[in-house]
């Protein structure tokens, strides 16, 4: 099985001590973190794309090409990019730039988005965001492919003989498709064989358990060969310590804020209460081997290879963040790669595999 630690950048106060960073500050907490998550020896990083409060996760492109900076070896994931609200031709300019900047690192999780602020935003309706989601990534996985494409649909201006750099250092990318529970997602999945990502938080297994089937199932049925359909699951929170009841003590305070935000939208709890949540949700907490037990029950109904942990560390402090992460690769990761196989993730690209990186490597304008 392969990690990735995932951040939708919430800037909300803290629900133990009621602390409200700012912005800026949240900010370098992320990338911070995303350091942190490269040096523990996670496969993947993630960040987000919302377009409403409580989020300032806005621009992905720009958070991960700091990360990318910052870091060498790490994946970096997006989680997901909302294709139903960008603009493709700009979406794929920003994200073959940061594929560049990256030494194609770059890994990007694709979907339609959520929350009708941003809808709104984006004057995006209910009825056509499918559709926009659709063509855009239409357009963005040929821009990805071809040079030079033309092209004309129903919500963005034609495209005649149209070039867009800079070119990507990988083509193709792998692009997985995320969703919670609509066959739309699976649909793109399955037309052109790509991955599928279930968002795996908000609900028991069940219905994203049902829809793993139907991707499985239309996979199969498009007479494409069974072993090669690959399925990554979200998680909805993390806590690991060596006593369970510390654990779920640590968290009770985030999953009580939770509940009160849902409440004041009007959102029904998909749990009866805090012990249910804990129980019969996708969240990981408790000790390292009651961690290790609930992926395995959830693989048993999803059939995943990449799982996602949140990389915030709600609700804890910095030291009990990080020693919660340590535990979790020193004793659940090793244990879950162990008994679940997974296929690798594409490596940093080296000089030999680029010669115009082995150039400038050998002008001395970058080390090997």
């Amino acid at each position: 099985m392969k990690f990735l630690a995932l951040t939708l950048i919430t800037h909300v106060p803290d629900p133990v001590n009621g602390t409200h960073l700012s912005t800026h500050e949240r900010l370098r907490q992320v990338v911070d973190n995303a350091v942190l998550a490269e040096q523990l020896g996670f496969d993947g990083y993630a960040v987000g794309e919302r377009h409403e409060r409580p989020f300032i996760s806005s621009s992905p492109p720009v958070v991960l090409s700091h990360i990318a900076a910052r870091t060498s070896r790490i994946r970096l994931f997006t989680g997901v990019t909302t294709l139903s609200l960008l603009d493709p031709v700009r979406a794929f300019g920003d994200y073959a730039t940061l594929d560049n900047l990256a030494d194609g690192r770059l890994e990007l999780i694709i979907g339609k988005g959520n929350g009708s602020a941003q809808r709104e935003l984006f004057q995006v309706t209910p009825e056509d965001q499918w559709a926009r989601n659709r063509e855009s990534y239409e357009v963005f996985r040929r821009l990805w492919r071809d040079n030079r494409i033309t092209w004309s649909g129903r919500f963005r201006p034609p495209l005649v003989d149209a070039e867009v750099w800079p070119r990507p250092l990988q083509r193709p990318i792998r692009v997985w498709h995320g969703s919670a529970t609509s066959t739309a997602s699976v649909d793109l999945a399955i037309e052109f064989g790509e991955p599928l990502f279930s968002a795996n938080v908000t609900h028991p297994v069940g219905p994203y358990a049902e829809l793993v089937r139907y991707y499985r199932e239309q996979w199969a049925a498009a007479g494409r060969d069974p072993a090669e359909a690959l399925v990554g699951a979200g998680s909805a929170g993390l806590v690991v310590t060596r006593d369970s009841q510390e654990a779920v003590g640590l968290y009770r305070p985030v999953y009580e804020a939770r509940t009160r935000q849902f409440a004041a939208l009007g959102v029904e709890p998909s749990f009866r209460d805090y012990e249910d949540f804990v129980e019969r949700s996708s969240a990981l907490i408790g000790s390292p081997e009651q961690v290790v037990d609930k992926v395995h029950r959830y693989h048993e109904q999803l059939g995943h290879e990449v799982l996602h942990v949140s990389a915030d560390g709600e609700g804890l402090t910095g030291a009990q963040h990080r020693a919660s992460l340590e535990l979790f690769q020193s004793e659940v990761a090793p244990a879950l790669r162990a008994s679940i196989p997974s296929r690798p993730l594409a490596a940093p690209m080296t000089p030999t595999e680029d010669p115009a990186l082995a150039a400038r490597c050998e002008a001395g304008l970058l080390s090997h």
